[in-house]
């Protein structure tokens, strides 16, 4: 096997250890020395990969966004109207966040980083890579925008930032999915948790996703 044959499975092999403790114990939880154990090799060498930690991890997102990107491909139905494909990008964007948790560590993660300092760790092209992946993303919201702006459903001057807007809020939701409970106030004024009724939370994403995108009488 060639040079680079060989040291493109083994950038697959740690790609695919990292994924697979991200989804069984999620990203805070996975260390590097677990990561080099799964594929049997020194930590050294995932650095001779990857550069950084960070790296790594931007990889790995970029696994999640590609596996994300095949789920909101449903919404490219030309049977559907823009809002269903709206909502339908809305559903399964925050069904697979549900299904892997880790998806929302590595994506927050990221965002809390500013771009000087994502390019201190991450190589250039490693961000491109990410960026492109995201984009593949924004791409069926974009288009579902654009269907309602010529029919007339949606009246938006920038989809790129409403998609952008989208993600940073599908984000901060799955935060609350994934805690699994409400903060309410008792009557005394003390605060207490409650389940949260997940059911309620999609519809309200909904009905928050529609309301920046609908044209309002």
């Amino acid at each position: 096997m060639a040079i680079v044959e060989r040291r493109a499975q083994r950038t697959r092999e740690i790609l695919d250890a990292t994924r697979a403790l991200f989804d069984e114990r999620r990203m805070r939880d996975a260390q590097i020395e677990d990561i080099a154990r799964a594929v049997g090799i020194n930590r050294a060498i995932i650095y001779r990969h990857f550069t950084t930690k960070e790296e790594l991890f931007a990889m790995t997102l970029v696994d999640y966004l590609n596996q994300l990107e095949t789920r909101l491909a449903k919404s490219d139905d030309s049977r559907l109207s823009p809002i269903e494909r709206i909502d339908t990008i809305t559903v399964e964007f925050l069904s697979y966040g549900s299904e892997y948790p880790a998806f929302v560590d590595c994506a927050q993660s990221l965002l809390r980083h500013r771009g000087s300092e994502l390019l201190e760790q991450i190589s250039l092209d490693r961000l491109t890579e990410l960026g492109a992946a995201i984009n593949r993303c924004f791409d069926h919201i974009t288009s579902a925008i654009l269907a309602g702006n010529a029919n007339g459903d949606f009246d938006v001057k920038d989809p790129e930032l409403v998609a952008n807007i989208m993600y940073t809020q599908g984000l901060g939701i799955l935060n609350l999915v994934t805690f699994q409970r409400s903060i309410r106030e008792l009557n005394s004024g003390l605060p207490t948790m409650e389940h949260l009724p997940t059911t309620e939370v999609l519809d309200l994403a909904k009905r928050s996703v529609r309301a920046i995108v609908e044209i309002q009488d």
